[in-house]
């Protein structure tokens, strides 16, 4: 019969071995990069640090939103593989933040 220490163990290691499968699925967070702010570009893309937030969006405003994910690499900086790591994490969305029609108004019961 395995020891205690041994069935521990082993029980550590399956916990962490779920834990480490389990993460990703957890962690994916999308970020609209045609709406966010380069905080939120730089805490959500993988390889995408300050510098390269800040140069997304200098593009953005420079050239327009952006219409496909893959124009992403266009920005300096930014690469296809790059791109290709954050697919997941990218939403390529409209610029303009949608609004919802005015409310009609009722007419008042007699």
């Amino acid at each position: 019969m395995p020891s205690i220490h041994a069935r521990f163990r082993t029980g550590l290691l399956t916990l962490l071995l779920l834990a480490g499968l389990a993460g990703p699925a957890f962690a994916s967070e999308k970020v609209n990069i045609n709406t966010a702010d380069a905080a939120t570009i730089d805490r959500v893309l993988l390889n995408i640090g300050p510098a390269k937030a800040e140069a997304i969006v200098a593009h953005r405003k420079a050239n327009g939103a952006f219409k496909s994910v893959e124009q992403l690499a266009l920005v300096k900086g930014v690469g296809l593989k790059t791109v290709e790591k954050n697919r997941d994490r990218i939403v390529v969305g409209s610029a303009k933040p949608k609004t919802r029609p005015a409310a009609k108004p009722v007419a008042a019961k007699r």
